[in-house]
């Protein structure tokens, strides 16, 4: 089976990390920051995004937004690791799901050099396809990421065989949108309300259930 994987907030907790980057960035430009618990309401579309949301809403437009970017990226290239850290249960899962002979993913909407940079330091000899933020590719919701994962390792589209893992209503569009079983966790930066009203194929609070829900479709 191929299990797909979001990476911010469904396998590690990294607000910490982004929010200690973005408050760099807009200090360094002259701009107010935030708490870092504030941070788990701006993300899930990407890093300017995430920039736009942090900035006073007067100040949201593209110009000012890529200044900021070029003070976030090299501090989070440099920091994404400090306080980043997989969610309880998630490596002794990958590790079960890994023996067992499935192909993992990562698709996420962090920019690629941070994604592999990050995957690779904590999840060594995981994952088959690793995925972020692309240029010239659109990002999250757009199901593309989720094609390109599908092309690479030589899957066919099904819902049978494919499992979309996310937390957030963007990854429920997502695996909506590319007709994928859509599995939502409960721990990571949306609440469970919010992630009810998607209306899931499954929405699961610990990592080990998703064995049962891969016996399910074997």
């Amino acid at each position: 089976m191929l299990i797909i994987f979001d990476l911010d907030g469904t396998l590690i907790n990294t607000i910490d990390d982004l929010g200690q980057a973005c408050n760099h960035a807009l200090s360094a430009c002259g701009f107010p920051t935030h708490k870092i618990a504030d941070y788990p309401r701006l993300v899930g579309n990407g890093i300017n995004k995430l920039i736009e949301r942090a900035l006073p809403e007067e100040h949201r437009n593209e110009a000012t937004v890529l200044r900021l970017r070029e003070y976030f990226v090299p501090y989070y290239d440099a920091h994404n690791c400090d306080l980043t850290h997989p969610y309880d249960g998630i490596s002794e899962l990958l590790q079960a799901l890994k023996a067992a002979g499935h192909t993992l993913a990562v698709a996420s909407n962090k920019y690629q050099a941070a994604t592999e940079k990050i995957v690779a330091q904590l999840f060594p000899g995981i994952f088959d396809v690793v995925l972020g933020e692309r240029d010239g590719v659109p990002r999250k919701p757009d199901p593309q990421i989720v094609y390109d994962i599908l092309s690479t390792v030589n899957y066919q589209l099904s819902t049978e065989n494919c499992l979309y893992i996310g937390d957030s209503l963007v990854d429920a569009e997502t695996a909506k949108a590319a007709k994928v079983t859509l599995v939502l966790c409960t721990w990571g930066f949306c609440t469970e309300e919010q992630l009810a009203t998607a209306q899931p194929n499954y929405m699961i609070h610990h990592p080990a259930e998703i064995v049962n829900i891969i016996q399910a479709h074997e």
